[in-house]
């Protein structure tokens, strides 16, 4: 039997793509990693031909690359690295298996995006945990995976959250559920009794589903997760603190933090936020003209009982704590209402994508720092900017408190036009420079895609011994997106 005739066996004829245009997009992403076309695409509908693909792989010794998001991937760890590889796109499994209103939980498949969860959740008075402004076709599952951070910090109590439970197949072919979703009983001897898969930490005392987050699919593929959900809010207001002063808003988010005042809370530069806002180049480069360098961003929220009253309290601790560091909350500013922010954090990105209207390309440089030591890399991204005839004021920054507010994530977003080489060319240098630039800050590369993983991995050599050990008991042929981090 030829190949497309074994897959279609598995998932059917109308599954399995091989033509050089499905070929070609599967090949390359917005990254600049280098391309290389799969054998083929293939489509499973359910965990069983999941299982069965992965079985047939290991028999074979045939790598696979596994997809859940859609069009516009960005970081390279979905083109293969080998040739003969076989792109396992999980985009049709699109079931949200349950949902949980009491726990504020919900089970859903990897070809689930943020535009169709956030509507089934809102008729059971709950919203997911939002990355920034995710694009259309980004998978809710893949997000968690990831370790993409959400924009309400006070909800972040560990760097898995929002993923609780998880079904892997392995690169073994062995299904595997993590947390309470392990037993005892089947999942639905679990529903029976009342019970929702809302551990994360399990079997017994190990945390496997740490061992898949930001695994960039080496170890395994996952068939569906459970995720932490919110109540949708009764009552809901955003402010803006606008500064020049990056720092003072810096205090004042730690102190906020501390404090556990409001729901969103981020810091962006006037060119992210413009982005964000802004149909496409020319309103966003009007728009930046009159945002101002830098803003805070605070949402409060009111749900459960006495929502009014828990919004005006937050209110007025908000303004008391402002004051303090001589900043003034606001509900408007020249260019945005926070009302309009607050919509646009709450749904995924109109199209086109928000990071590619300015220019039509972008790369992010993205890692976990200290709050207070931010200015110190933007700084530096301002002067390698100037080395590399980048423009400083097409820098995006976002910075993103995470867990509780004891570290934060921050970004970079560096819009360049791909259809000028000269642009590409400098682009590629830039972006090349400034990371290991940053890595020897004490940048820490917590989802080392692309070339961050040799930056990375070649300065732990313990970690790459470990890795290897683990990969080799879960993925014991190296099936699983091969030449990805350290294998």
């Amino acid at each position: 039997m030829s190949l497309d005739e074994v897959l279609a066996a598995i998932v059917g004829s109308g599954c399995v793509f091989n033509d050089p245009s499905t070929l070609e997009a599967y090949s390359k992403d917005e990254s600049f990693v280098h391309a290389i076309r799969p054998r083929c695409v293939v489509k499973p509908k359910n965990t069983g031909e999941v299982q069965a693909i992965v079985k047939w792989a290991n028999q074979t010794r045939t790598p696979l690359v596994p997809i859940s998001s859609g069009a516009h991937r960005f970081r390279g760890d979905t083109v293969p690295s080998v040739g003969g590889a076989i792109a396992v796109d999980l985009s049709q499994m699109k079931r949200i298996i349950k949902i949980d209103r009491p726990s504020r939980v919900a089970m859903i498949e990897p070809g689930v995006t943020f535009g169709e969860l956030i509507p089934e959740l809102g008729k059971e008075g709950l919203s997911p945990f939002m990355p920034l402004v995710p694009r259309r076709s980004k998978s809710v599952v893949a997000s968690c995976l990831e370790r993409e951070p959400i924009t309400i910090p006070r909800a972040h109590w560990e760097t898995q959250d929002p993923l609780l439970c998880t079904e892997i197949i392995y690169g073994s072919g062995d299904l595997f559920r993590t947390g309470s979703a392990a037993g005892p009983g089947t999942i639905e001897e679990q529903w029976e009794t009342g019970r929702t898969q809302v551990r994360g930490m399990g079997p017994a005392q190990v945390d496997f589903a740490k061992l898949i987050q930001g695994a960039q699919g080496t170890m395994g593929i996952v068939t569906w997760v459970t995720v932490k959900c919110k109540l949708l809010p009764k009552v809901k207001k955003g402010f803006f603190v606008p500064s020049e002063d990056l720092d003072r808003l810096i205090d004042l988010t730690y102190r906020l933090m501390w404090k556990k005042v409001g729901a969103e809370c981020l810091i962006l530069n006037g060119h992210t936020l413009a982005c964000i806002l802004a149909k496409d180049a020319e309103k966003a480069i009007a728009l930046r003209e009159v945002l101002p360098n830098w803003a805070l961003f605070l949402g409060i929220e009111g749900a459960g009982l006495l929502p009014n009253e828990k919004v005006a309290y937050e209110e007025t601790e908000l303004k008391e704590v402002a004051q303090l560091f001589g900043l003034t909350p606001q509900m408007v500013i020249p260019g945005a209402t926070a009302e309009v922010v607050s919509d646009a954090l709450s749904q995924p990105s109109p199209e086109p994508y928000w990071k590619l209207r300015y220019k039509g390309g972008c790369q992010d440089i993205f890692f976990i720092t200290n709050l207070n030591r931010t200015p110190e890399f933007i700084n530096k991204m301002n002067e390698l900017a100037g080395r590399y005839k980048y423009p400083g004021i097409d820098i995006g920054v976002y910075i993103q408190p995470t867990v509780q507010g004891t570290n934060c994530h921050c970004e970079f977003h560096l819009s360049y036009s791909p259809q000028r080489s000269i642009e590409v060319d400098r682009m590629r240098n830039f972006f090349t420079a400034a990371s290991k630039a940053l890595a020897d800050m004490g940048a820490f590369f917590s989802r080392p895609y692309g070339p961050w993983a040799a930056m990375g991995y070649s300065r732990a050599a313990d970690t790459v011994i470990a890795l290897r050990k683990v990969k080799n008991i879960f993925d014991p042929n190296g099936i699983m997106n091969p030449g990805k981090l350290c294998f």
